[in-house]
Parts: structure tokens; C-alpha cells; sequence
């Protein structure tokens, strides 16, 4: 994204939040080593030129150089590579003290520029703004009169319900899962069946015959088995036919 599309002029605009800047060529070998290079280049409109890092690269000085400097200057914050670079903007006082200024963040080549405090507590408090504004506001709706009543609130007649609903957009469909996260999905319920294994079924019951016990005495003694008896009943033979006179 270069300045001269954005409409932009060589400075940084005022409100930067809403920028972003990218150079396709570098993306694919950008790494430690050269990610100040990469966001030093010309195009880039959150880096000043005034900067003490433009100095020693004209200069070719060692970069070490920049710590015996004082005045605006741009370091490395942190690394998290291959995808995440953070660089921060800075005033050198002396070689040990230094006020922070700006931080940019590098997410797969395109760089942003890190909102401040102030910025995210003003976007909080005016979306919680909108969203209490909106509610009264729909409350109003529901907000009845009568002569005889007064004031009161009718929530069943809802007018404009059919109307929302139709406007109500479809959901999207859902994205079939791709190989990669069902092998994942499955070495993940894999573990978990190693560490909470699932509870055994309960064992039916084997019953035991009686067996013979014999007393002291030494007769066995025989428990009687019931008897069951079958009564079958007598099938009555069909009545003959007698023949017709």
C-alpha cells in the first residue's frame, strides 16, 4: 500500500490507526535480520526519515552507534517468528534512558501501527455508548399513552417483528473442517480417552445351583425340588356330521 493511492502526503496522517502498509517482494524472506530494512524502506509512511537509524545507514555505522545517540530512533522489541515482529518507536535521551513513543507490529509482512491506551478506552466507551443509546431507544418504542391509563408499556404488539425478521440475513454455512484439524481433533479425544478411560459396564450376575451339604452326622441330607406339574388338556374330537333324510 503506498502513500500516493492512500490520497496521503509523505507524513504519517492523523489518524494512523486505520493504516496499513505491506512490500510483496520482501514478504517471503523477511526475518530477523532484515525486518528493520524491510521497515525502513521509502514507501513505508510510519517510518520518519529524521530518524537516527537513517543517519547510520548513510553513515554505514555500526548499529550499535544509535545507543551513543540522542534523538528519535526505531529498535526491535520483539520477535516471534515466522509471523510476528514488533518494532518500537522511541527518544533517546541518553544511552540508558529513553521514552517509549509508538509501537508498530509486523503480522505476516503487513505492518500496523499499535493503538495507544487512550485510543482503545475512546472506542470502549463509544461502543458501550451506541449500545445503551440503541436500547433506549427501542425501549421508546414499546412506550404506550391512554387517557384512562396513563402511561404504560406494551411488549406483545411487535409491529415490526415480521419486518426484522425478513431482513435478518441467512447464516453462512459452515466450512468443512479441513485434514489438518480432524487428525488434530482426533489426537486430542485419543488423549483424553488415555487419561479419563470410559467406565466398565456393570457384570451380570452368574447364580449358583444348591449344592448337597452333609451334617455333622454325616447323612446327606436332599433338598426337595418342587414339583411342576403340567396339565394338558383333553382336545374334544369335532361332532360328526349326520346325514340329511
Amino acid at each position: 500500500m503506498l502513500p500516493g493511492r492512500l490520497g496521503l502526503g509523505p507524513g504519517i496522517p492523523d489518524n494512523p490507526l486505520s493504516l496499513s502498509w505491506h512490500d510483496s517482494a520482501w514478504i517471503p524472506i523477511l526475518n530477523t535480520t532484515n525486518v528493520m530494512d524491510y521497515f525502513s524502506e521509502r514507501s513505508n509512511p510510519f517510518f520518519d526519515r529524521t530518524c537516527n537509524n537513517e543517519i547510520v545507514k548513510m553513515q554505514r555505522l555500526n548499529p550499535e552507534q544509535l545507543q551513543n545517540m540522542t534523538g528519535l530512533e526505531y529498535v526491535l522489541l520483539h520477535v516471534q517468528e515466522p509471523i510476528l515482529y514488533v518494532i518500537r518507536k522511541q527518544h533517546r535521551h541518553t544511552p540508558s534512558q529513553v521514552t517509549p513513543l509508538a509501537d508498530y507490529y509486523i503480522i505476516a509482512g503487513v505492518v500496523y501501527q499499535a493503538p495507544d491506551l487512550a485510543s482503545v478506552l475512546n472506542s470502549r466507551l463509544l461502543s458501550a455508548v451506541h449500545h445503551i443509546q440503541s436500547s433506549f431507544e427501542e425501549c421508546a418504542g414499546f412506550s404506550r399513552y391512554h387517557p384512562s391509563k396513563g402511561y404504560f408499556w406494551d411488549f406483545k404488539s411487535q409491529k415490526n417483528a415480521p419486518d426484522k425478521a425478513k431482513t435478518k440475513e441467512e447464516k453462512p454455512k459452515e466450512e468443512s473442517s479441513s485434514l489438518f484439524q480432524r487428525q488434530r481433533v482426533d489426537m486430542l479425544l485419543g488423549e483424553l480417552i488415555k487419561q479419563f478411560p470410559l467406565p466398565q459396564p456393570p457384570q451380570p450376575k452368574v447364580t449358583v445351583a444348591p449344592i448337597k451339604t452333609e451334617p455333622e452326622n454325616g447323612t446327606p441330607e436332599h433338598k426337595e425340588v418342587p414339583k411342576v406339574e403340567v396339565k394338558q388338556e383333553k382336545i374334544k374330537p369335532p361332532p360328526e356330521k349326520k346325514p340329511k333324510v
